[in-house]
């Protein structure tokens, strides 16, 4: 049993919240009034208050050379796998192969977990499709997989993209983690049988 004190929210981290909250409320509506900006910050407050909302470490280490390497690499793997779906959609004879892979992360962070999912599911033939945040998992439905070789080298590219948001925006713990390698994150299916 974990004995640590759940973290909790600053007035900054609050703020931050609220504004948020309201924000979205007012893009459901798609209109920005006086009537809308009140009913979000009446909801947002009651949400606030009613709703246990889990307090989110936020980063505000941005490191603009890593961050432009990202993007770079994000677009780079955006195009390339949009021609290479392309591809499968006009092969004449293509046969289906798809796997559904877990993938341990090696950071903890709920914000680095999230831009990875979210940076895995924008390229074309992969989706994340559930979310173990106790252990850092992503369950990810990928296409046109054929032997281990390729799954495992899928898994590098995962492990790769988070490295690369980790060193944009992740916290030093973040780093931390990254640097002790896969040996500071244990596999949670090894020694299962399948």
């Amino acid at each position: 049993m974990n004995d640590t004190p759940p973290p909790t929210r600053s007035i900054g981290g609050q703020i931050m919240l609220g504004v948020g909250l309201v924000v979205i409320w007012m893009l459901l509506w798609g209109q920005f009034t006086w009537l809308s900006l009140i009913t979000g910050l009446a909801l947002a407050v009651g949400v606030s208050a009613v709703f246990y909302l889990p307090a989110v470490d936020m980063s505000i280490r941005v490191n603009p050379w890593y961050t432009f390497l990202f993007f770079a690499r994000l677009l780079f793997d955006i195009s390339r796998a949009s021609i290479g779906v392309a591809w499968l959609v006009l092969k004449p004879r293509y046969v289906p192969s798809n796997a559904i892979m877990a993938i341990a992360l090696r950071t903890r962070s709920d914000l680095i977990m999230t831009w990875t999912a979210e940076a895995i599911s924008i390229v074309p033939g992969s989706i994340v499709v559930d979310v173990d945040r106790e252990d850092s998992v992503l369950y990810v439905h990928v296409i046109n997989v054929r032997n281990e070789a390729e799954m495992d080298a899928f898994e590098d590219e995962v492990l790769r993209t988070e490295r690369r948001i980790a060193l944009a925006l992740g916290t030093k713990a973040d780093l931390r983690r990254l640097k002790a390698g896969p040996s500071a994150s244990a596999n949670p299916f090894d020694g299962e049988d399948a």
